[in-house]
Formats: C-alpha cells, sequence, structure tokens
C-alpha cells in the first residue's frame, strides 16, 4: 500500500490503532467481514484511471525542481501528472461543450 497525504488522526483513532496493533489475530472480530477466498472474478487497477506512457521534453529547471520537492526523486512523475490534472480541472469545458 502506498502512503500519502492522509488526515490527521484523532487522538482517539490513534488509540484504537495501537490497541489494534497490540491485539492477537485470533481476538479481532471479523464477523461483519468475512474472508473472501475466491479472486478469479477480481479486477486489477479497477479504480484507478489508466495510464498512458507517452514521452513528453520538459524543461531542465522544472524537472529538477520537480525532482527536488516534496520528498524528492521518487514521485516526481506523479506530482507532474497532478499540477497538469488541476490545470485540466480548472480549464475544462462545461458538459454542455459552451464556454
Amino acid at each position: 500500500m502506498k502512503t500519502g497525504d492522509y488526515k490527521t488522526l484523532t487522538q482517539e483513532q490513534q488509540e484504537q490503532l495501537k490497541a489494534l496493533e497490540h491485539m492477537p489475530d485470533e481476538q479481532i472480530d471479523l464477523s461483519d467481514m468475512p474472508e473472501k477466498l475466491d479472486w478469479s472474478n477480481a479486477r486489477r487497477g479497477m479504480f484507478r484511471p489508466i495510464k498512458q506512457q507517452l514521452t513528453v521534453r520538459f524543461d531542465a529547471d522544472v524537472v529538477y525542481w520537480f525532482r527536488q520537492c516534496e520528498g524528492g526523486e521518487r514521485g516526481y512523475q506523479t506530482r507532474m501528472n497532478a499540477v497538469v490534472r488541476e490545470y485540466m480541472l480548472a480549464h475544462a469545458s462545461p458538459p454542455d461543450g459552451s464556454t
């Protein structure tokens, strides 16, 4: 599971997680969440946007900035995608096609 920017947990939630962490597996009640044994019809990547691989050219200073900010080298392409998506959504045409 990827780590990300999650909301800060309340003190009560943190205490509940600590209690669960130290609880033996056999004491955790999973009756309302039965184990899934048959995964034959499962579909991978169903809830993620489809990615398309392509070659694009950015100015070196732009790439350098994204590689240096917020976590360094890892995830810079994801951050660049997020910026482009934000721009796209801000400039998207209304559904009826009028501008």
